[in-house]
């Protein structure tokens, strides 16, 4: 396995920016970079400040981007993005305001595309069977979805 190579403080520093400059980060992934280069951790914790000082780097900026993202393109639950920005170490509070961006509507059309495109893959057992129910229900769950919404699209479906 190769071994990670020792990244002088100023070296570092202009590639943080760098990269901050061509994609959002979080305060998170800039240390874990820094640890990977071997940055003492003094250096490490200022060349971070001094990125959040310039705003090369943005927790809250760096969260709502996450959101939009993992909600619109990956059509990822509520639950399921709150654990990754968790994973992340985004405070709760920045996490909770970015995920009340989400629009409600645009939201349920998500998870009704979940729901339907598992229910063509399973067949016509989808939405007549218990069983059937249960597996749309199940793929929606480990999709972040809240157990209400799923409960509500699935109702909605089975009465179309």
């Amino acid at each position: 396995m190769k071994s990670a190579r020792t990244v002088t403080p100023a070296q570092a520093r202009e590639r943080l920016a760098d990269a901050c400059a061509r994609a959002e980060y979080c305060t998170h992934e800039l240390r874990e970079k820094l640890r990977r280069w071997r940055v003492e951790p003094g250096e490490a914790e200022r060349i971070v400040q001094e990125l959040v000082r310039t705003r090369y780097v943005d927790d809250a900026r760096y969260a709502c981007a996450f959101v939009r993202r993992k909600a619109e393109y990956a059509r990822w639950g509520r639950r399921k993005i709150a654990a990754a920005l968790a994973m992340k170490r985004i405070d709760r509070s920045v996490a909770a305001e970015a995920l009340g961006e989400i629009d409600p509507q645009a939201y349920e059309e998500a998870l009704t595309g979940v729901l339907q495109a598992k229910a063509r893959m399973l067949g016509d057992e989808a939405l007549t069977t218990y069983d059937g129910r249960t597996r749309l229900f199940r793929h929606a769950a480990s999709r972040g979805y809240e157990t209400d919404a799923i409960a509500r699209v699935l109702r909605r479906m089975m009465a179309e």
